[in-house]
């Protein structure tokens, strides 16, 4: 079975794959490859779950800014 990446799924998706792969590797019932493609995936999947959470953070903020002067842009279009 082919792994979705992890920039298309959704955020909760992401932490169930990382919950299963964790349950996975405390269980210690795989070869030591199994254990490390597993463990690959694993830090994919962290990455692309605290990257999920920064932009969350960042709309969240920009949601909140108290300015009202400020200009309306759209938010693909703020610098990373």
């Amino acid at each position: 079975m082919a792994s979705k990446k992890p920039e298309n799924m959704t955020f909760e998706a992401t932490i169930e794959e990382l919950d299963t792969i964790v349950a996975n590797l405390e269980n210690g019932d795989l070869s030591l490859d199994d254990a490390l493609k597993k463990f690959e995936r694993g830090i994919i999947l962290a990455r692309a779950g605290q990257a999920k959470l920064s932009d969350a953070e960042q709309r969240v903020s920009l949601l909140l800014r108290n300015d009202d002067d400020a200009p309306l842009v759209d938010f693909d279009a703020q610098p990373e």
